[in-house]
């Protein structure tokens, strides 16, 4: 049960900026940056960012942000769907590039303990062919679902237990990104 007043049924962080919108906003925002690409100087598709904010968020011991993003990057890999679940499970023994195994590292490492990113975590990543802008991006979506899975946990936003319920969450996300909610979305 939330700690705080939510919409009804209204699952994860969607409950929160419905609750408040004047902070929703710019964490949706911020989402939309992230997780879609557009960054000049960055490789990552949209799949291989919703894949580090579920990895972090599986970290973080988060289920409504794991699943949901995880929901996300399944869509958005399409028939390559399954190496998101192979990722989750084993990032070492999964089917995805060098690169991204590299950048998980990354992420991984942000998100126990951020000050333990290196030098050598960096090169190892950028002689797998990742740019300045894969791993500024890697980091920031590492730390930004940091603070987003904290602010689901700690308010205790409901965490719907079917997995059917993340399909249709995980195709929204993946065809109109990150707006605030409304009656029709």
């Amino acid at each position: 049960m939330p700690h705080i007043t939510l919409p009804e049924g209204v699952p994860g962080i969607r409950s929160l900026v419905m609750y408040r919108p004047d902070t929703g906003q710019p964490l949706y925002a911020l989402a939309q940056a992230l997780l879609r690409a557009g960054s000049p100087d960055s490789t990552l598709v949209d799949a291989e960012r919703e894949l580090i904010a579920a990895f972090v968020s599986k970290q973080n011991q988060t289920d409504f942000c794991m699943n949901s993003h995880a929901a996300a990057s399944r869509y958005l890999y399409a028939d390559q769907r399954n190496l998101v679940d192979q990722t989750l499970e084993n990032v070492s023994t999964a089917p995805i590039s060098a690169k991204l195994k590299a950048l998980l590292a990354i992420a991984d490492h942000v998100q126990s303990d951020a000050r333990t990113v290196s030098d050598e975590l960096v090169a190892a990543a950028r002689a797998e062919g990742a740019t300045n802008g894969d791993v500024h991006d890697t980091v920031l979506i590492a730390a930004s679902f940091c603070m987003y899975n904290r602010y689901v946990d700690g308010l205790a936003s409901l965490t719907p237990a079917d997995p059917a319920a993340y399909e249709a969450m995980g195709e929204r996300m993946g065809t109109i990104g990150y707006q605030l909610p409304n009656e029709r979305r």
